[in-house]
């Protein structure tokens, strides 16, 4: 599929979804017309669905996007004020408190996170245009976990123009005590994350753990694990979003019995799976160790999807 063929497929099913997505994200709250939002949805979707990816493919990345949070990132860097409100209800308490986590100290916290409000908000300008790094986030994570990223960023940098201007010579001495960056701008998960993630991944069937690996960590399609199991791909597309929701259930409900609130429990799934202790691919290990299907297996397939 060339460049044209695959924005033709992109622009298609964001066309199909929009009235959809656009009332999921509140739109017209927030002053994202359908044009612009439309643009926003082609932009991302063009970025990354791979080349030779069919509609249901589309159509499943685009509903699995932080759609809500996409769509306030955007219309904040586009200048509405009723988005911008929101979004500073929302995060400035938890841009604070990870600014204090990285800064350590109360004042040059501040002063970090209001630098960040700054770029965020788009005060500076590029060929007459507000410039936000709001327009970079994608949607593809947490707006959280993104916003925490770029204050990290934003730190370091701090930290190497002031490298560049003052030696550390010269601060050592002043008598100035300092410390390198902190590469991690978070805790590291709860270790009660990784196991009830752990347990959850365990207890799923032999082919779910196969579906779930052949396509996150794989990188197959969703017609090809159609056709290794002979059923539609809408199939497959179901069985994902339903695995994803039950196995957030899963660790939710794990979290809370192992001593965590409900609100603290949300807020652990919104880790990184990079940063978890978890070996996934081992947790996905199929049965028997060389990933062949049994017979059991086999006879246990969902049968084919008549649409």
């Amino acid at each position: 599929m060339n460049l044209t063929k695959q924005l033709s497929a992109v622009q298609s099913v964001a066309n199909e979804l929009l009235a959809e997505l656009r009332a999921k994200a509140e739109c017209q709250k927030i002053g994202l017309s359908n044009d612009s939002f439309l643009t926003i949805l082609c932009e991302v979707g063009t970025k990354y669905v791979s080349e030779g990816a069919s509609e249901t493919e589309v159509r499943t990345f685009f509903l699995s996007l932080r759609i809500d949070e996409l769509a306030l990132a955007r219309a904040c860097a586009a200048g509405h004020n009723t988005a911008w409100e929101i979004f500073l209800t929302r995060y400035r308490e938890k841009l604070y408190l990870s600014a204090l986590r990285i800064a350590r100290e109360d004042s040059a916290a501040r002063e970090l996170a209001d630098t960040l409000y700054a770029d965020l908000y788009g005060t500076n300008t590029r060929a007459s245009e507000r410039v936000s790094k709001l327009s970079s986030y994608t949607g593809r994570g947490s707006l959280e976990g993104w916003l925490r990223t770029v204050l990290a960023q934003e730190y370091v940098n701090r930290y190497r123009r002031t490298k560049r201007l003052v030696s550390l010579e010269e601060e050592s001495e002043e008598g100035i005590q300092f410390r390198a960056p902190d590469p991690e701008p978070t805790p590291a998960p709860d270790a009660r994350l990784g196991r009830a993630t752990d347990v959850a991944l365990a207890m799923l069937s032999a082919e779910d753990r196969m579906v779930l690996s052949s396509y996150y960590l794989d990188g197959h399609t969703l017609a090809e694990i159609a056709r290794m199991l002979s059923v539609h791909e809408s199939t497959i597309s179901r069985k994902l979003d339903k695995l994803a929701k039950t196995l957030r259930k899963q660790i939710l409900a794990d979290l809370v019995r192992g001593g965590m609130s409900r609100r603290q429990a949300e807020e652990a799934l919104e880790a990184d799976v990079r940063d978890l202790q978890v070996d996934i691919r081992r947790s996905l290990a199929q049965e028997p160790a060389n990933g062949a299907f049994s017979k059991k297996t086999a006879e246990a397939r969902v049968p084919e999807d008549p649409g």
